[in-house]
């Protein structure tokens, strides 16, 4: 590592430090963070035990703070990992933050970094009627972020939260239990639809859009993440070609689909054009997110 700056004992100290390390590095930031001083914060602070917000009320005192040699020899180590390993941080802290909500990660589960979020918090208004919200489904959960979260959001509805890979699932229970939603959050092993019942009024998915030969071009950081969850054929599209062709059967007269192919967005726009996507945009930042109606997708499927 660089020679330590002298007042890198303290927390600002210590992160201007780990961002100059990290820009020397080369590491990649889309992890939660988007930038080398927003990803050292959130390193410095998650060691070192303190809350980042806190310093808003007071910045000077807060990053005058010092730091023992024991919480700066683990920041060094973590620092280390993070750029020699190329591990994205969330990894490192088995801690992800997600629509206000912090959740247990590693590498069983993509890191949550959805602009669902910012729908969920509006809880998709003016495309549903909230207190009309009785059934939802969240297809490919993952780390179960935006199902527990869709769960918070609408209180009184029931969320069915499905994914693939058993190890994913045994995630989202771990983070089911620390959010106390065992009661509305149901977990189901399934291909998408294969293990669904009923119908919902509300289907999310953020389902793998990578095509298959663009994943060596990716930062060297989403190589940790799980192939399966990336990854989806060709063209990065088989997952999103079923569910379109599937949803309409499982969403209720006034159900909406919330489907999120990321920089896809022009290809399954292309590929689906009559059905009049609503592609939204985000105050937060993100891409790719639409929006279809039950009526739209039952007069194309």
């Amino acid at each position: 590592m660089g020679r330590r700056n002298e007042n890198s004992t303290t927390v600002g100290g210590m992160i201007e430090r780990c961002a100059q390390e990290l820009e020397r590095g080369g590491v990649y930031c889309g992890h939660g963070t988007d930038n080398v001083i927003d990803e050292a914060a959130s390193l410095v602070c998650a060691v070192a035990g303190l809350e980042h917000a806190a310093a808003a009320s007071d910045p000077q005192a807060f990053y005058a703070r010092a730091l023992t040699k024991d919480v700066a020899v683990a920041i060094d180590a973590m620092l280390r990992q993070r750029i020699e390993q190329r591990l994205p941080l969330p990894y490192l802290l088995k801690e992800a933050w997600f629509a206000g909500l912090s959740f247990y990660v590693d590498e069983r589960v993509l890191v949550p970094r959805s602009p669902f979020a910012e729908l969920i918090a509006a809880q998709f208004e003016p495309w549903l009627d909230p207190p009309s919200v009785r059934r939802i489904l969240d297809i490919g959960t993952g780390s179960g972020c935006i199902a527990i979260a869709l769960a918070q959001a609408f209180p009184g509805s029931q969320v069915v939260a499905v994914d693939l890979m058993p190890d994913a699932l045994d995630v989202a229970r771990i983070n089911v239990a620390r959010h106390g939603v065992e009661d509305c959050v149901e977990l189901v092993q399934s291909d998408l639809f294969d293990q669904v019942a009923g119908t919902f009024d509300l289907i999310v998915s953020n389902p793998p859009y990578v095509p298959e030969g663009e994943l060596d071009e990716l930062p060297p950081e989403y190589s940790h993440e799980p192939n399966v969850a990336l990854l989806s054929g060709a063209d990065g599209l088989d997952s999103s070609r079923r569910i379109l062709q599937d949803a309409a059967r499982y969403l209720t007269d006034d159900g909406v689909l919330a489907i999120e192919v990321g920089d896809r967005a022009v290809r399954l726009d292309a590929a689906f054009s009559r059905l009049g996507f609503i592609w939204l945009e985000f105050e937060s930042g993100g891409e790719g997110v639409a929006l279809l109606s039950a009526a739209q997708l039952r007069a194309e499927f």
